[in-house]
């Protein structure tokens, strides 16, 4: 692995940093305070190009490779988190599916826009009983004629709020199981969605996260995503790319909270000098340079290894578990540099300390990817011991 980047991703990295330190860092803790969500940000970062980085360049984006869009997402997520997630959102959740499994007509009507930040595009998967075992869903698609109704309820969609489309994992026939899931395109002006609510939560707050009704909603034959009964397939292989970007988002907060708190630390005085002068402190730092050095580079190997078209999904597991909980260790510790002072919003480390947190949940829990991890580990095993007979 070439540990230097090239010239064009340090440039991707720059201008991802001073887009977000002119223009989310003035605003980020306001939209946060407020829980808005920014259609005016969200466009300008449409045509910076960052909605659109894995998208290729025929359909409105840019077609950088997955490294440069970790480094332009660490720098998103460090101004604020809530616009790192639509930027996420975009490139894999919502890119991945219609990119590989959507007609041309839909790549030009969606994607383009999608990438451009005209359209916002949203992912839903998650139900009240159908989490983690997502092969159990109850949302419902029966065909009609040319077309689907769809019928269930669906939580925890990012952007589903704000959403023009969504991609939905249906079930076409309950009695095959995960065999009968389908994946559709649904427009959010068709009748029958309902947005039923927007959740109220510990972090993100400008990044809204909805309920969904679907209610005999009507969707066209043309806006299935792949063959009836891949659906399964689908997700997991969005989620597999996805990964890899939840990974950036742990290294973005790291790494803020960390620079936050070296700087803080050098600037408050006690008993006669800077904290960072005191043992204790300096021991708290070293251990979050370390989490952030390790996390940056386990998520940037996991997005080389998938430029060069090499096996990716263990590397990709791996760096999102340690990524994420890096990321909650780091505001941890920085919280405790900042001392009292930490817990006021007046500083910028309780809000580090709040969106660390759901990275761990979302995109598949350290839970699941350790499943995923310890799965792999022993498939190979079993493999290398074949291989011996």
């Amino acid at each position: 692995m070439d540990f230097q980047l090239t010239e064009e991703q340090r440039e991707i990295q720059q201008m991802a940093r001073t887009f977000a330190e002119k223009e989310i860092v003035p605003v980020a803790r306001e939209l946060d305070k407020a829980a808005t969500f920014s259609v005016d940000l969200t466009r300008k970062m449409g045509e910076m190009g960052f909605l659109g980085m894995l998208v290729p360049e025929g359909y409105g984006g840019i077609g950088a490779d997955t490294l440069s869009y970790c480094l332009a997402l660490e720098e998103i997520t460090r101004a604020d988190l809530a616009q790192s997630m639509t930027m996420s959102l975009h490139n894999s959740l919502v890119a991945y599916p219609l990119l590989a499994y959507g007609s041309e007509e839909i790549k030009k009507n969606y994607l383009t826009p999608m990438a451009k930040g005209t359209k916002l595009g949203a992912f839903a998967l998650t139900e009240p009983c159908a989490g983690s075992d997502a092969g159990s869903l109850e949302t419902t698609a029966h065909k009609e004629n040319d077309s689907y109704r769809l019928n269930g309820t669906k939580i925890f969609c990012t952007n589903g709020s704000v959403a023009d489309f969504i991609v939905v994992f249906a079930n076409i026939d309950k009695s095959l199981g995960k065999k009968g899931i389908t994946a559709f395109l649904v427009e959010t002006s068709s009748p029958g969605f309902q947005v039923v609510r927007e959740e109220e939560k510990m972090g993100a707050h400008a990044s809204p996260t909805a309920q969904l009704l679907f209610e005999n909603c009507k969707v066209p034959d043309t806006h299935r995503l792949g063959p009836e009964g891949k659906g399964m397939r689908i997700a997991l292989e969005t989620l597999d790319g996805g990964r890899i970007g939840i990974g950036a988002q742990g290294v973005g907060l790291a790494r803020g909270a960390f620079l936050a708190a070296l700087r803080y630390s050098q600037e408050r005085k006690q008993f006669g000098k800077s904290i960072s002068e005191f043992q204790a402190i300096q021991f708290m730092l070293a251990d979050m340079s370390i989490d952030v050095e390790a996390s940056t580079l386990l998520v940037h190997r996991a997005a080389c290894l998938k430029d060069r078209g090499l096996p990716y999904i263990l590397e990709a597991a791996q760096c999102k578990v340690f990524a994420t909980e890096a990321a909650t260790r780091v505001a941890d510790r920085a919280l405790q540099v900042f001392g009292g002072y930490g817990y006021l919003k007046d500083y910028p480390v309780e809000k580090y300390y709040r969106e660390a947190r759901v990275t761990q949940l979302y995109e598949g829990t350290s839970e699941i990817q350790r499943m995923v991890i310890a799965q792999m580990l022993i498939r190979s095993l079993e493999g290398a011991s074949e291989g011996t007979k």
